[in-house]
């Protein structure tokens, strides 16, 4: 325990995601005690470091080893994750001996039978390698010309493109072939990225000039009206949307954009994820242990750390006395915790392959 003087049974371990540094498990000592001892989680894998060297993905043999590693070190309870949208934005690099994917933007002209084959061939191997979680697909909208595209979003391919039903279409093609492979995808970047003019791993990112409503018919289209739809994972922007949250706080950090819009108004009861809490648009401006206490008071579930910004191997004990102190002031109960480590259960327990195909709404 952290010191708090709030004892708790809960294991709040399971509320994060962390990236490590090293090929192997034993690379990086606190990491077996955290998934035997603390019960993270989550792992997020990079291929390579901020400075070009690898961090945990050599080749496919060796990943095989360490996602073999990793789960038995968590009894098999682990989400294990990586981003693998294709193009620019691929973690399992043909340069190490994966497969290539093109990039979403190339799909987009390709058509929906080569998105189909690309989805299909990016599921297999995550499969094959042990991973069960996609950070993909995006859902973030493009800008239309004369407007600038987003720096990381259209600028690196990453969009379906600036129709938000084109966008659907192909994220539902990429979502069922998860399914089918039983792995679970996280749509990305909520309330909609495709349209801000900077780069939130950089620093503070206000696109209140640009967002609009539209943006939100992707996740629309895919959760369904009635909230019947996808329900594996979504990941929130650290984009400031003052026509959403007046008060000026990223998405990430805001109760009217986590609770009030995903939950209550799109209906979306699964995991709710960060976007890695290391990022200068929440670094620069909040103290970890702020960004911990901030975002689940606005409704996340899952809390993102990357350690690969940053390396932060305290971050698990860290966040984990964050939530301590928010149990033990009242600031948030037991209730609120126990709910969102049912929605994470879930979403382990493969309950999204339970469900039909994803359904666009028309």
């Amino acid at each position: 325990m952290s010191g708090t003087g709030r004892e708790t049974t809960l294991p709040l371990g399971q509320l994060f995601m962390l990236g490590f540094r090293g090929e192997e498990l034993r690379s990086s000592p606190w990491l077996h005690h955290a998934l035997r001892h603390d019960k993270l989680g989550g792992v997020l894998l990079f291929d390579r470091n901020v400075d070009g060297s690898i961090q945990n993905i050599r080749s496919p043999a060796q990943l095989r080893r360490l996602t073999h590693a990793l789960q038995d070190a968590a009894d098999g309870q682990l989400l294990i994750a990586v981003d693998q949208e294709g193009g620019k934005v691929c973690r399992l690099k043909a340069a190490a001996g994966f497969p290539p994917l093109p990039a979403a933007a190339d799909l987009a002209v390709q058509g929906m039978e080569a998105s189909k084959r690309a989805a299909n061939l990016c599921a297999e191997m995550l499969a094959h390698n042990g991973i069960n979680l996609n950070f993909a697909p995006v859902l973030d909208v493009n800008a239309e010309p004369p407007d600038p595209v987003c720096p990381v979003i259209g600028g690196y391919g990453r969009s379906f493109g600036a129709d938000p039903d084109v966008v659907a279409e192909h994220a539902t093609v990429w979502v069922d072939a998860h399914h089918a492979q039983g792995i679970a995808c996280c749509l990305k970047h909520f309330p909609g990225h495709g349209r801000a003019c900077g780069d939130t791993h950089l620093g503070f990112v206000d696109a209140s000039s640009t967002w609009q409503p539209l943006e939100l018919e992707p996740y629309r289209r895919l959760i369904g009206a009635t909230g019947t739809g996808f329900q594996d994972a979504v990941m929130s922007a650290h984009l400031v949307l003052r026509q959403l949250d007046a008060s000026g706080r990223p998405a990430t950090l805001s109760h009217p954009v986590l609770s009030g819009l995903l939950r209550q108004e799109l209906g979306f009861q699964g995991v709710v994820c960060t976007d890695d809490l290391q990022m200068g648009a929440i670094r620069q401006h909040w103290s970890f242990q702020e960004a911990v206490q901030q975002a689940l008071l606005a409704g996340a579930d899952m809390l993102v750390v990357g350690n690969n910004l940053v390396d932060q191997p305290t971050a698990l004990q860290e966040g984990i006395a964050a939530i301590e102190e928010l149990l033990a002031t009242g600031r948030i109960d037991e209730e609120r915790i126990q709910a969102s480590l049912a929605r994470l259960q879930a979403l382990k327990a493969g309950n999204f392959q339970k469900r039909n195909s994803c359904p666009v709404n028309h």
